[in-house]
């Protein structure tokens, strides 16, 4: 089992920064892929960005070259540096965590506002 703490959310006005923390506990020598979602009103949940253990990104199209995932695997802590934030970014954001052993963990979501 993982357990997932996020924090970092908050309102911000549009083309400012906010930096999101997701810390894990729990099983965590089993943790491989971690990543952030984020659900708007009305929309379905989508991939933001997501960090193997190696180190690898991914990135969905709408935040590359403004957010950037990272990771601590000391802290078992992974980060996400959101710059130029847009209207459009508002939503729930989720921490997500996927085992070596295929095992999906979700944390409670922090909300993002950014006002134009």
């Amino acid at each position: 089992q993982v357990r997932l703490v996020e924090s970092g959310g908050g309102l911000v006005q549009a083309g400012g920064s906010l930096r999101l923390s997701c810390a894990a506990s729990g099983s965590i020598f089993s943790i491989n892929v971690m990543g952030w979602y984020r659900q708007a009103p009305g929309k379905q949940r989508e991939l933001v960005a997501v960090i193997t253990s190696g180190g690898s990104t991914n990135y969905a199209d709408s935040v590359k070259g403004r957010f950037t995932i990272s990771r601590d695997n000391a802290k078992n802590t992974v980060y996400l540096q959101m710059n130029s934030l847009k209207p459009e970014d508002t939503a729930i954001y989720y921490c997500n965590v996927n085992t070596l052993w295929g095992h999906e963990y979700w944390g409670q979501g922090t909300q993002v506002t950014v006002s134009s």
